[in-house]
């Protein structure tokens, strides 16, 4: 196959099961990824080796995780519902986050990678919705359903066709303050923020609180956002060879 019709390698920051003491992720967002056209490549929370692993990547998917980004991080003592902070974690996505900002890879934050993007770029998060949100939604569980609106004119409202859509909740945790070069583009009813886009030049960044990567066959916002950002990795790849 020639070089320039290879699919793009995307890396997807993994999961750590404490009690398996094992590296993982759901199958989920291995399966979207290849729907989408590319190549899903596990990246293990170990982060003297991340960088490297980052260099040989195309784009990023910083996934989910049952732990919470540390809240040292963003200068707050931490929430009593804070139950985990998994450091290796957390420094894996700033490895691959430096790297991927100074070569301008896409980014793709799912979930706590959407809250982990945020904290990177100086942002801060809501710790504990319930708590800080008089009559919030229910967030937590995967049962979940709520509409989100997308604002006008933003990348994920052009690629709805749409005003809002229906999307998937599994967290406790949100963007309170959005991060420097980053956009509020989508908010459920109780006013939290369900979607971020960067602006920064070149590069294709957008942050999702919840999970495309399950929705995706029915949902057709996910689907297509994932399509955009392996689109975008495949185009960076492309121009890259020029």
């Amino acid at each position: 196959m020639p070089a320039n019709h290879q699919k793009p390698l995307i890396g997807l920051t993994c999961r750590w099961d404490e009690v398996k003491n094992t590296y993982f992720l759901p199958v989920e967002y291995s399966n979207a990824v290849a729907a989408a056209g590319g190549i899903p490549v596990q990246i293990p929370l170990i982060p003297k080796i991340a960088a490297e692993i980052a260099a040989r990547m195309d784009a990023f998917v910083l996934t989910g995780s049952p732990s919470d980004v540390d809240p040292d991080r963003y200068g707050q003592p931490r929430h009593p519902k804070v139950l985990r902070v998994h450091q290796n974690r957390d420094a894996t996505d700033v490895a691959v986050l430096k790297h991927a900002f100074r070569t301008r890879k896409p980014i793709l934050g799912i979930c706590y990678g959407m809250q982990s993007l945020n904290v990177y770029l100086g942002g801060k998060l809501i710790q504990h919705i319930p708590d800080a949100i008089p009559n919030a939604l229910n967030h937590q569980s995967e049962e979940t359903r709520h509409k989100v609106s997308l604002e006008p004119g933003s990348k994920l409202q052009k690629w709805a066709r749409a005003p809002q859509v229906a999307v998937n909740s599994t967290h406790h945790q949100a963007v309170e303050k959005p991060g420097k070069g980053l956009k509020v583009v989508a908010q459920s009813p109780d006013g939290v923020i369900e979607a971020v886009e960067g602006n920064f030049r070149g590069q294709f960044v957008i942050g999702v609180q919840w999970h495309p990567e399950r929705i995706w066959e029915q949902e057709p916002l996910s689907a297509r956002l994932l399509i955009e950002f392996v689109k975008a990795a495949k185009n960076r790849q492309h121009n890259k060879k020029k």
